[in-house]
């Protein structure tokens, strides 16, 4: 299994004296190449679950397995470091760096990675013509529409290959005809690459072509 997650709960004290459960006992597999919807009602911890799967943040209770290693038990620099050679994350606001072309963003993990430059470009240029966006390479963030930026921000997450990509509601801010780019952008790297795919949306035809759908209820996972 590429990913186990193991009866995880996630609480937060945003006073003293009280606790907000966001996530309780949750548990699920995900097969190397597989894929996984995370559906539900908003405030259901769709995201929070996301992010803990993805080593973002850490359970209060249970464990979080990616292939042989628990993720409860790196550092943030270790997680960091493994986000950035085998996973990919897309966050529901984006999080580009404002002051970064589109072309730098999407080049920038490259570089971190040590991919020279002239080869992170090439790859970099290559995805953004993938998911449309060959005439705004130069653009920064605040000159490209939301769907713009979403798109940008797909492209940072999957232009080093990773072995499995987190994206929440990857389709989210985009008209019909770019969702549907993105979905076939999306099951393209699926198929060809075999990148575990664990998403959240509110989509149901996009849920409906993953392997399997988890429904969530007040943090929980229901049937």
């Amino acid at each position: 299994m590429i990913l186990e997650v193991c009866n995880i709960h996630k609480s937060f004290a945003p006073r003293a004296g009280e606790v907000l459960s966001v996530v309780n006992d949750v548990s699920f597999k995900l097969a190397a190449g597989a894929s996984c919807a995370l559906v539900g009602p908003s405030g259901s911890g769709k995201t929070t679950l996301l992010g803990l799967c993805a080593g973002l943040d850490l359970p209060t209770e249970g464990s979080v397995r990616f292939f042989d290693t628990e993720l409860t038990s790196l550092s943030e620099d270790q997680r960091a470091v493994l986000r950035r050679n085998q996973m990919g994350f897309v966050f529901q606001n984006f999080q580009l760096i404002p002051n970064l072309s589109a072309l730098e963003n999407v080049t920038l993990p490259l570089e971190l990675a040590g991919v020279p430059f002239s080869v992170a470009t090439l790859k970099a240029s290559a995805i953004l013509d993938r998911v449309g966006l060959s005439a705004r390479l130069r653009h920064y963030p605040q000159q490209l529409s939301g769907g713009e930026q979403q798109r940008v921000a797909l492209a940072r997450a999957v232009v080093h290959n990773p072995i499995i990509l987190f994206a929440d509601e990857p389709t989210g801010n985009l008209d019909a005809e770019n969702g549907a780019k993105i979905t076939e952008l999306l099951f393209s790297l699926n198929s060809e690459s075999k990148t575990a795919l664990v998403l959240v949306t509110h989509n149901p035809e996009l849920a409906k072509r993953t392997d399997q759908i988890l429904q969530l209820k007040g943090g929980r996972l229901v049937a």
